[in-house]
């Protein structure tokens, strides 16, 4: 057996809770976007049915290959037309709960793919 050592990624996302998140071990409790090489705070985004591109233009900097969409402790649904845009553009969209999504996220950053986490915290994901 092979022994290596563990190193840790980028911006791994710690503990999720009611009223924040932590990446890399400081806690945030306004809605963050979230990728290997950045954490954008303050996000400020409509809810999220109304969810556009622009709004996730933060998010969509960062050139995804996936990017989550965790809407706070309800599982809830963007715009179908948001989904045909990215995926027209080559980007995956997936949508759950913040607690998913930053498990997601870390699973996936782990695996070294190009994937940001744009977390909603605010009253603003319904």
């Amino acid at each position: 057996m092979k022994l290596t050592r563990h190193t840790p990624v980028a911006n791994s996302i710690g503990r999720v809770s009611a009223d924040g998140i932590a990446v890399n071990g400081v806690h945030y409790t306004s809605s963050l976007i979230v990728s290997a090489s950045a954490v954008i705070v303050d996000w400020q985004h409509p809810p999220l049915a109304a969810l556009d591109r622009a709004a996730l233009a933060p998010a969509l900097d960062q050139s995804p290959e996936l990017l989550l969409i965790g809407c706070g402790n309800q599982q809830g649904f963007v715009p179908t037309a948001l989904l045909a845009d990215l995926a027209g553009a080559g980007i995956g969209i997936e949508v759950m709960t913040n607690d998913a999504a930053c498990r997601t996220y870390n699973v996936l950053l782990g695996e070294d793919r190009k994937v940001v986490a744009a977390l909603m915290l605010s009253a603003l994901a319904r």
